[in-house]
């Protein structure tokens, strides 16, 4: 039977009892019309996408359009050349300079052997010319001078570089090991009697602060909350404001505190030298310092829980060799933008690897000025705080651990402060951590050769803790990938290896952002980010090193006065329960009116100054420039991963520049 029959079966014989109907015709009919169908619905697609893909054009040309309208408007409102002139890196910006204008022209030349259909690598007999001799010129000199040169340098850089990838791999391993064993540091004895207040030690809680406007009230009251004994603590709030206005807002603070219990006094230099390191050691002079075992600091911007002396203070007790107790920080901004996520990946690296292993194995980490407590015996054998570098708190660590002072740090106690979060306010905080470590280099290796410690602890102190982490991180850093690899694409006997540039650095970034997993959706902009760093950070250390002019400046860095909700809803309900009445007493007192008319006098010019202008960084544009003269160039030549890797980080250098990263000012 025809496949295309159909059978019918009747019950009554008298009927018809096979029925063949021949559907072939009907059938053709439906698969013509199916394909009509399939046809038309084909072309609509077509259509559809064509139309997504033309939608497509417009919408970029709008937005590479506002971006241009908003460089535009960024590069004619901003001031680039103060940040030049105080931070003397003119040097650093000719070189740069000079660099771009070559690579421009070795661009432009190559450009034209491009289009001429030479061979890069050599140049045919019947090549004549003024300008086809001087490219032979240049590829002789390039190849019997340059090359070699340029060889060795990238591999002593790329040696720097995996010997710094081997102690990350090493400190992540450590850290491993203390969460596969689940090791924590234990107080050995029981803790003091709540019911005998007499059984706490004597506890002083120092807060520096200089111009602290937003944050000094939040600081205060974290402080004035802590839970310990009220006679057996004293608060010392260390003001070295300039602001006649803002010292007598503190000082008010400090009085509605003492009004209502709290063993808190202020103090006010007259002679504000030494900046941090200055005001500690004026603080520490006072008489009464002699009645208090251990001193708790804490910066304006760190918000502690209330039981943080709880948490900190015990792990002293049986432990007459223990020096300093460190905390963890915690941030309270740390998704507010990208700049202060890709912080966060940092910090975390550094407080949960670095400060944890090296607390645990070596019972020695630097001091992280804040957030700490300290045995004052400790301070005072060791010489106490010292005006001589901007890290005094990396100083005072190291001048304990010389004296045979044991550390402990506590990742477990986290205490509330905030992140930088405009570009401008971190780079003067990276320029101020990366020169102080350099000076204090030159200052303390005498001390570390001629001290009693075993040898391994002055080796770890040398060539870990500072030629390692501090000097050669940041020195192979900028050379490799700001100034070896652009040169390589215009040298390309020198060519680095792609394990350099793509598959070692990915690595590392992932070991780095493990400590903080939330974080992995910005790894790529984490890696290009710390390349664009380098800069900033080789100027620093280079100051540092050679006791430039800009080793020695402090900047405060800015802040906002951002609180979590949880702590602003339990202040603000004991603040409306307990001290309504005293608040509006003094709102309507003369002294308290007569204040807030001085303030208001002074917001306006505040708030003027404060608008500032958008800031371009033309050493981070120069780069971007350059690197981008390096991706065409790298075009060219098809080198795939080279280019991809300069294109990527030219435009991170260009978003920087042009200070497009963290807070925006309109």
């Amino acid at each position: 039977m025809a496949p295309s029959s159909v059978v019918v079966t009747i019950d009554k014989s008298s009927n018809i009892s096979l029925m063949e109907v021949d559907d072939g015709s009907e059938k053709s009919l439906f698969l013509e019309k199916q394909k009509t169908s399939s046809t038309k619905q084909f072309s609509w697609r077509l259509l559809l996408k064509a139309q997504r893909f033309l939608m497509f054009f417009p919408w970029l040309l709008m937005g590479f359009s506002k971006t241009f309208v908003s460089v535009k408007k960024r590069i004619a409102v901003s001031d680039s050349g103060r940040d030049e002139v105080k931070y003397r890196e003119r040097i650093m910006y000719r070189f740069i300079r000079a660099f771009l204008a070559i690579s421009i022209v070795g661009l432009v030349v190559e450009i034209i052997v491009y289009f001429q259909n030479w061979d890069l690598k050599f140049i045919p007999k019947e090549a004549m010319g003024f300008l086809h001799l001087a490219f032979m010129g240049w590829l002789s000199f390039r190849a019997d001078y340059l090359a070699p040169f340029i060889t060795k340098l990238s591999e002593f850089c790329v040696l720097l570089f995996m010997i710094q990838s081997i102690d990350r791999f090493i400190l992540g391993i450590g850290c491993f090991w203390i969460k596969l064993k689940k090791i924590k540091p234990e107080i050995d004895d029981q803790t003091y009697d709540i019911e005998d207040p007499s059984s706490f030690p004597m506890v002083l809680v120092q807060i520096p602060m200089c111009n602290e406007r937003e944050v000094y009230q939040q600081s205060i009251g974290s402080a004035c909350q802590l839970d310990w004994p009220k006679d057996r603590i004293l608060i010392q709030v260390l003001d070295d404001s300039s602001d006649e206005l803002l010292q007598m807002l503190i000082r008010n603070e400090v009085n509605s505190w003492k009004e209502r219990g709290v063993n808190i006094i202020y103090r006010h230099r007259f002679l504000r030298t030494g900046y941090k390191a200055g005001n500690l050691h004026s603080a520490m002079c006072c008489d009464y310092v002699n009645n208090y075992e251990f001193v708790a600091i804490l910066d304006a911007d760190f918000q502690p829980n209330p039981d943080f002396l709880i948490q900190t203070v015990p792990h002293f007790k049986g432990k007459p060799d223990l020096g300093l107790v460190q905390a963890r920080w915690s941030f309270v901004n740390k998704d507010e933008n990208l700049l202060t996520r890709l912080q966060n990946i940092n910090l975390c690296f550094h407080f949960e690897v670095e400060q944890q292993v090296n607390g645990h194995f070596l019972n020695f980490f630097g001091f992280n000025g804040t957030a700490g407590v300290w045995r004052i015996k400790a301070l005072e054998d060791s010489g106490g705080w010292l005006e001589r570098t901007t890290v005094e708190d990396m100083d005072i660590a190291i001048r304990a651990h010389l004296n045979g002072w044991k550390f402990i740090y506590l990742n477990d106690v986290k205490v509330l402060c905030e992140l930088p979060e405009s570009y401008e306010a971190y780079k003067k905080q990276q320029h101020r951590w990366h020169s102080g470590p350099m000076q204090l280099f030159r200052l303390c290796l005498p001390a570390i050769l001629s001290s009693k410690i075993s040898k391994w602890k002055k080796a770890n102190l040398i060539f870990l803790f500072f030629l390692l982490r501090k000097l050669i991180l940041p020195f192979y850093s900028f050379t490799l990938f700001c100034v070896i690899l652009p040169l390589t694409m215009f040298i390309p006997e020198a060519e680095l290896p792609i394990w350099v540039i793509c598959y070692v650095p990915v690595t590392m970034s992932i070991l780095n952002i493990l400590p903080s997993p939330k974080s992995f959706p910005f790894l790529m902009p984490y890696l290009l980010f710390e390349n664009t760093m380098s800069v900033t950070k080789f100027n620093a250390m280079v100051s540092g090193l050679f006791q430039l002019g800009s080793a020695y400046e402090w900047v405060v860095t800015k802040k906002t006065g951002r609180s979590s909700e949880s702590d602003l809803l339990a202040f603000a309900e004991r603040e409306s329960k307990s001290f309504n009445e005293e608040k509006i007493q003094r709102r309507l007192s003369e002294s308290g009116l007569e204040m807030l008319g001085k303030l208001k006098e002074q917001e306006t010019p505040v708030v003027e100054i404060e608008k500032k202008k958008n800031r371009i960084y033309r050493k981070e544009l120069a780069l971007a420039f350059l690197l981008l003269t390096a991706a065409t160039r790298s075009l060219l030549s098809a080198h795939g991963i080279h280019f991809y890797f300069l294109l990527f980080q030219g435009l991170s250098f260009l978003a920087v520049g042009l200070d497009l990263i963290g807070e925006q000012v309109n």
